[in-house]
């Protein structure tokens, strides 16, 4: 009772308001009602792969994919996304990755537990896309992290935070076509010394905030697969979507 009513006047003092726009919402860390109608959520039929959204209706257990998951061959199992990245879930993700707006991350991560359901396997071990540690002192914390840590708590399940490394810097990817992306990511991801027994015969679920062609996604399963994890499935925030 003591702590409901502590709960009720700190709603009253700091009353939660939209992570968009600002705006007065009665739910804790969410969205108000115009702000979710122009977000771009992502539902109904969608790749398999990578949880792109796809146009028509799929028969009953029937997996179907995306034209770049047919093309690319995948190292990961299944893939899904919660938003498109474009409008309102380009400015969330932008604002998480570069705003220090970290009060995005709760809802994110509720929004994420429910795309992410098929993908749920038991044991499975939640894992971010790691940043390179010069990226990581300039930005002070790794947003695919914040996410992951917060998809864990959500589901109830297992977290390494430090499951995987990255020792090589790649540098920014913005403008890099397709190949240039899988070739600059080329041995750039390696699984922690250390952690490898964490991932050895279970599967892993990766976390990411933004999935544009898969090439980082990529680098981070072959480098669990290669650490001997039965299976890997990936989970982000948003989708890139050729001309959306």
């Amino acid at each position: 009772m003591i702590g409901a009513n502590i709960q009720t006047a700190l709603r009253l003092i700091y009353p939660s308001r939209c992570v968009t726009c600002g705006g007065l919402v009665e739910g804790e860390f969410g969205l108000c009602g115009a702000c979710w109608r122009d977000t771009p959520f992502i539902g109904g039929l969608v790749c398999d792969g990578c949880g792109l959204p796809l146009p028509g209706e799929a028969a009953e257990n029937e997996a179907v994919y995306c034209d770049d998951c047919l093309r690319i061959d995948r190292p990961w199992g299944q893939g899904r996304a919660s938003l498109i990245y474009k409008d309102n879930a380009r400015r969330m993700v932008l604002a998480l990755k570069h705003g220090d707006r970290h009060d995005i991350v709760k809802p994110a991560a509720q929004w994420m537990a429910r795309s992410v359901q098929p993908l749920l396997r038991q044991n499975i071990l939640i894992a971010p896309v790691p940043l390179h540690w010069m990226r990581f002192v300039k930005r002070r914390y790794n947003q695919a992290a914040l996410l992951a840590e917060a998809l864990s708590r959500h589901l109830g399940a297992s977290y390494c935070p430090d499951l995987l490394q990255r020792p090589k810097e790649t540098g920014t990817m913005d403008g890099l076509g397709l190949e240039e992306r899988f070739a600059k990511m080329q041995s750039a991801i390696q699984a922690h010394p250390k952690r490898c027994h964490r991932m050895a015969g279970r599967p892993v679920l990766l976390v990411d905030d933004v999935m544009t062609t898969g090439a980082t996604l990529a680098a981070c399963a072959e480098a669990c697969l290669i650490s001997r994890a039965s299976e890997v499935h990936v989970i982000t925030l948003a989708r890139v979507v050729k001309d959306a």
